[in-house]
């Protein structure tokens, strides 16, 4: 538990008392579906590559000193709340060294863990304005638990080759080869915000505030016109609607993001704060940073290849159904595929309404 000379440093601590996690590794929390995205990431042909040369030709000293000369540093004398929570989320989270913090101006509520040396944490002024105390304290546990995975490398990389794809567009063949990594760190980074979501609800420990930060970004400051169970449901209807060829388009919806949709990220953490795994986190049995040269690689790919099967068979969306059927050798496939597609009796006109948009 905290103790008393940590609350009485940093007087932004909530007054209840909140789980440490001494040495604690990034594995304790991280969602199964992002370390199978690192691992296919990483056997993408050409990423080694591309990661080794730009990790020695990224400016990273450049970026340090724009966030410092056109940025607000988060101190003891600026920003003192989030100062606190930086620290705090930390000392949670037992982060030795804690990175540098920054408010930029930009009225879009982000925030952002990036570095190859070391992490910097960016955050904006319309996140800062938008979120409640505990809402912002889950926020930099977020951040906190990116640093902790070590996620601040791939997500640089990531911004960077991203804009050098726009670029080369003009280039045959160049940008195909680029955009194939960006859509394949697209996928991990995706997959890495649902550990960090993780990582914030175990500094903040307030499973409400971490729901009331992600309707918020979806929806503004006007939480008297929101209602959790209402959003959740959303997330429900989302992945349950429609027939084959909305599953497609919620792939081609999704390529293009960083991060998943905000119902989809309520869904996934309150799924987690419900599961006995959570519960064993909090009570102290987790895996330690020491421990990390010993895990198993092979473990890793079962639990991801476990995680997997279990999100196929479990799925509401039509596609993940298909997927569960070619896997357990369903008969008649041709006439599901007919039917979802076309609709019963092979009637192609019989569409459902929601394919007019």
């Amino acid at each position: 538990m905290t103790d008393g000379n940590h609350e009485q440093e940093h007087e932004n601590v909530p007054s209840r008392n909140r789980t440490r996690f001494p040495g604690i590794s990034s594995r304790a929390y991280e969602h199964p579906a992002d370390r199978s995205a690192l691992v296919a990431l990483r056997k993408l042909t050409g990423f080694d590559t591309v990661f080794k040369a730009l990790s020695g030709l990224l400016p990273e000293r450049s970026l340090r000193l724009l966030f410092l000369s056109d940025s607000v540093r988060v101190s003891d004398a600026q920003f003192v709340h989030l100062n606190t929570m930086l620290r705090d989320a930390c000392y949670i989270l037992d982060l030795e060294k804690v990175p540098p913090m920054y408010v930029t101006q930009d009225p879009k509520p982000n925030a952002m863990c990036i570095g190859l040396d070391e992490p910097i944490i960016v955050v904006t002024t319309g996140l800062v304005e938008l979120l409640d105390e505990e809402e912002m304290r889950a926020v930099v546990g977020h951040e906190v638990g990116h640093a902790l995975s070590g996620h601040s490398v791939y997500r640089t990389i990531l911004l960077f080759l991203t804009g050098l794809a726009l670029k080369v567009a003009w280039i045959p063949l160049g940008n195909i080869a680029i955009m194939a990594i960006v859509t394949a760190l697209r996928e991990w980074f995706r997959k890495s915000e649902l550990s960090a979501d993780r990582a914030g609800l175990l500094v903040g420990q307030d499973l409400q505030a971490s729901m009331r930060g992600l309707m918020k970004i979806a929806g503004g400051n006007h939480l008297h016109e929101m209602n959790v169970d209402a959003f959740l449901a959303q997330a429900e209807e989302y992945e349950a609607g429609g027939d084959l060829r909305d599953s497609v388009l919620k792939i081609l919806n999704v390529l293009p993001r960083t991060h998943p949709f905000t119902t989809v990220r309520a869904a996934e953490l309150k799924k987690w704060a419900e599961s006995r795994e959570f519960q064993r986190v909090m009570d102290g049995h987790y895996p330690r940073r020491e421990e990390d040269k010993d895990t198993s690689v092979t473990d890793s790919f079962r639990e991801s290849a476990s995680h997997y099967s279990d999100t196929v068979r479990t799925s509401k969306d039509p596609l993940m159904k298909l997927v569960g059927d070619i896997a357990g050798g369903a008969g008649g496939l041709g006439g599901k595929l007919r039917d979802k597609f076309g609709g019963n009796g092979g009637s192609g006109g019989s569409g459902k309404a929601t394919d007019a948009s």
